[in-house]
């Protein structure tokens, strides 16, 4: 977060994604941040940078990180729906009860909110949450998951504000 407000301070578009790193245990996406900033010279993209490991060789590039090397909430959910992943895979480093489709949903709300300039702790929780957590949503909650990363894919901002302002999406007051 610090990273991220480094750069909005030095008026380059930025902001934190929430997600998994695949960089840390073979094998493994464990729950992470990293910061996107807005290149304005060579080409408009979203540059992800993880600050954390900027000087250690986890990967080749952490200033730009590769394809794959981090997936948002909504780029794991998506994988893991298409069958491309496993969920069990993805999870909270040094906490095997953590792992699965739950964290994931739990990442991509994260991530909505974080999408809306709201940054919380990685363990709060809040609306369905612990429900999701805890294996007891039913499956109109995996079709609103869809929706979600489907808008934090296309990069509709007024979309993914439009979900965020939902009471059950959006951060409650006492976690600000």
């Amino acid at each position: 977060m610090l990273a991220c407000a480094f750069l909005r301070h030095r008026a380059i578009h930025a902001r934190c994604r929430a997600g998994f790193a695949s960089y840390f245990e073979p094998g493994s996406f464990l729950d992470h941040w990293v910061v996107e900033y807005l290149h304005p010279l060579v080409e408009p993209r979203w540059v992800r940078v993880d600050p954390e490991i900027l000087g250690f060789e986890f990967v080749a590039a952490p200033d730009d990180l590769a394809e794959g090397e981090f997936l948002t909430g909504g780029e794991a959910w998506i994988e893991c729906r298409e069958g491309r992943a496993d969920p069990s895979t993805f999870g909270v480093d040094g906490h095997p009860e953590n792992f699965g489709i739950g964290e994931i949903r739990g990442n991509l709300i994260r991530d909505l909110a974080a999408l809306n300039k709201v940054e919380t702790l990685p363990w709060d929780e809040w609306g369905r949450m612990k429900a999701s957590y805890a294996g007891e949503t039913a499956p109109n909650y995996d079709e609103l998951m869809d929706t979600i990363a489907a808008a934090c894919a296309s990069g509709d901002e007024a979309a993914i504000g439009a979900l965020y302002a939902s009471d059950d999406l959006a951060v409650p007051q006492g976690l600000l």
